[in-house]
């Protein structure tokens, strides 16, 4: 009896958990079909608001603009983030650890603070406030990721296939191009899904350092939501979650098949 009682109490207490964080996602894609101007008052179902969307140029360049710079600084942060994991694994050099500490220390620190010290930076470089101040920003706050995952799946390597390597003649080069590329392959690509999700959602930096002539989707909708949630915001929402629903399942199904 007591057993059955903890497993009742187990399965309701993670309904309730799950409940809390997906029947708001729920709430938001059901809306996105409703016929009423005012999101929370339901009048029927319509495709009126993504009609909207597909008519409504503004947005549609801000999507434009926030899929490029998703794209350009997500890879960019895997090229230099695997440079980087690989020597702070692999090499011994002055000031390893420190750097090492640096970089956890940018994962956690506030959004706020990062936004205002790229801002300030950008300010006596000097960077126009535009393209560049936020693809150097987006590529700046995604490192820090890249280079834990990374660092992470280096530590779970073998590194006799290193040392064999080395004793076959292969350069550091060839080392680093056949065999620690092709064995960080699925942190590579979970680090880059990372990054394009972090870069294409980022609110709080790219207010900072975002110019007039280079308008993103994140800061787009942040205006609109000011003055209310519409069933057009929503249906956008419900747009960028079915594309990560679809990176996610392509990924996963990527990684199963190998």
């Amino acid at each position: 009896m007591i057993k059955i009682n903890e497993k009742i109490i187990t399965n309701c207490f993670s309904f309730l958990i799950y409940a809390f964080l997906y029947i708001p996602i729920l709430v938001v894609v059901v809306y996105s079909f409703n016929k009423s101007q005012f999101s929370m008052i339901w009048e029927g179902f319509s495709l009126k608001w993504y009609r909207e969307l597909i008519n409504d140029h503004e947005i549609l360049t801000a999507t434009w603009h926030s899929l490029l710079l998703g794209f350009l600084a997500s890879t960019s942060a895997v090229l230099l983030g695997s440079l980087a994991a690989v020597c702070i694994k692999r090499y011994k050099f002055q000031g390893r650890k420190l750097l090492h500490g640096l970089v956890f220390t940018l994962v956690v620190i506030p959004d706020l603070v990062m936004g205002i010290a790229l801002l300030i930076l950008f300010h006596f470089l000097p960077v126009p406030l535009g393209f560049w101040s936020l693809f150097f920003a987006h590529t700046t706050f995604c490192l820090p990721f890249v280079i834990v995952t990374l660092h992470a799946r280096l530590g779970q390597l073998d590194k006799h296939l290193f040392e064999s390597a080395k004793d076959l003649g292969a350069s550091e080069f060839v080392l680093f191009r056949q065999i620690i590329l092709p064995l960080l392959g699925p942190a590579l690509i979970s680090s880059w899904l990372l990054s394009f999700t972090l870069s294409i959602d980022d609110v709080i930096i790219s207010y900072f350092v975002a110019g007039p002539s280079f308008e993103i989707l994140p800061l787009k909708i942040y205006a609109m939501v000011r003055t209310g949630v519409t069933p057009e915001v929503n249906a956008i929402s419900t747009i960028i979650l079915g594309f990560t629903l679809l990176f996610v399942v392509g990924a996963t199904l990527i990684r199963r098949k190998k």
